[in-house]
C-alpha cells in the first residue's frame, strides 16, 4: 500500500526582526500597504510585539511578521541567514511602486530582469533587504483596503533567498524531504519551487562558502515557515525529519498555526506551520489588527501588558 509522502506547499510565512514597532507599522502598511492583520505578541517575549502583515486575511503565502526589538543592534547579513525577502506585486506595476517609493524617500536599486521577472531591490527603514517581483504567474489577489490602489497591491511572498555554506544541503533537504524541485538558476542562485510553482511558493538558494557567518538583530530574518495542509501532515513531516538526525521542537501552539522548528544545514531556522486555524479565529476578517490579541494563556496579563506595549495605530 502506497502512503503519500508529507511535504511542504510552499512559503506559509517570514519572520524578521524590526525596530520601533511605529516606524514598522509605518512602512508596511502606509508604503507598502500590507494589511495589518494581527497585533499580538511574541509567546515567548510578551512584553515584545508580534506583528503580522498579509493580504485581505493573511492567507498563507502572503504573510510578512515582525519582532520589534527598539533599541537592539542591527544584525548582520551573511551566511546561515535568509538574505533577501521578495514579495509579488503585477506584472505592470513597476512604474506605479518607483514612484511611490521616491515620494516615501525609499532609496532603490535600478530595476533588472531574473529568471522571466523584473525585480525592484531596496530595504525598510531597519536595513532588511527587500524586494519587488513583478511577475507573470501572479494570481492572486492583494490587500484591497489599503493606500495601494487594488491593480498594484502587493500580492504577498514571492520568494526568500537563502545564503548558505554547502547549498547541496540545503538542496537535498529541499527536493527530498520538503517538497521542492528545482526550476531555474541565475545570479549565482538556485531556485526552488513547491506545489504549483507559483509566487509564494519559491525559494533562492545561494552558495555563501567563504563568507562571514550573518547575527542575528535588527534587520535581519529570524526564520522562514513552510507551509503544511494540517495537523497530521506536520506530525508526520516532523517524524520523517526527526528520523534523519535533525534537532525538532515539540510542536507549538502559535493560536493562529500550529508550529514545529529546526535548523537546517546552513544553519537557519526553518518552521513548518499548519495553514489553519488562520487569523480570523479571534477577530472578525473586517477588523483584523484593531486590538490586541493574546493567546489564552496570557490573557490574565492583559491588562500588565497594554500598560508596557506602546500604543499603534490599526491596519
Amino acid at each position: 500500500m502506497n502512503e503519500t509522502k508529507a511535504v511542504t506547499h510552499g512559503l506559509h510565512h517570514l519572520t524578521a526582526i524590526s525596530g520601533p514597532p511605529r516606524e514598522n507599522v509605518r512602512f508596511y502598511s502606509e508604503v507598502l500597504g500590507m494589511r495589518l492583520v494581527k497585533k499580538t505578541v511574541n509567546f515567548d517575549d510578551p512584553t515584545t510585539y508580534h506583528l503580522y502583515y498579509g493580504d485581505e486575511v493573511g492567507r498563507p503565502g502572503t504573510i510578512i511578521t515582525f519582532f520589534p526589538w527598539p533599541g537592539a543592534p542591527r544584525g548582520r547579513k551573511g551566511a546561515g541567514q535568509v538574505i533577501t525577502t521578495a514579495v509579488s506585486v503585477p506584472a505592470d506595476s513597476l512604474g506605479y511602486w518607483t514612484q511611490r517609493l521616491i515620494e516615501n524617500g525609499v532609496r532603490f536599486e535600478k530595476p533588472r530582469e531574473r529568471l522571466g521577472d523584473t525585480v525592484l531591490g531596496f530595504q525598510d527603514p531597519d536595513g532588511l533587504r527587500l524586494e519587488l517581483v513583478a511577475g507573470r504567474k501572479e494570481t492572486r489577489q492583494g490587500y484591497f483596503g489599503g493606500p495601494v490602489p487594488p491593480e498594484s497591491a502587493v500580492r504577498g511572498l514571492h520568494h526568500v533567498t537563502l545564503a548558505v555554506e554547502g547549498a547541496e544541503k540545503t538542496a537535498e533537504l529541499l527536493t527530498e524531504h520538503l517538497g521542492f524541485r528545482k526550476v531555474g538558476e541565475a545570479e549565482g542562485r538556485v531556485r526552488f519551487a513547491a506545489g504549483d510553482g507559483k509566487p509564494g511558493s519559491l525559494v533562492d538558494v545561494s552558495e555563501a562558502a567563504g563568507f562571514p557567518g550573518g547575527s542575528t538583530g535588527v534587520g535581519t530574518v529570524h526564520h522562514v515557515a513552510f507551509r503544511v495542509p494540517d495537523e497530521e501532515s506536520q506530525l508526520a513531516l516532523r517524524e520523517e525529519l526527526f528520523s534523519l538526525g535533525y534537532n525538532m521542537t515539540p510542536v507549538m501552539d502559535r493560536k493562529y498555526f500550529r508550529s514545529v522548528y529546526f535548523r537546517e544545514p546552513g544553519g537557519i531556522l526553518f518552521e513548518i506551520a499548519t495553514d489553519p486555524p488562520g487569523f480570523t479565529v479571534d477577530e472578525d476578517p473586517d477588523h483584523l489588527g484593531e486590538r490586541l490579541q493574546l493567546p489564552p494563556w496570557l490573557e490574565h496579563e492583559r491588562d500588565r501588558l497594554q500598560e508596557v506595549l506602546p500604543a499603534l495605530p490599526t491596519g
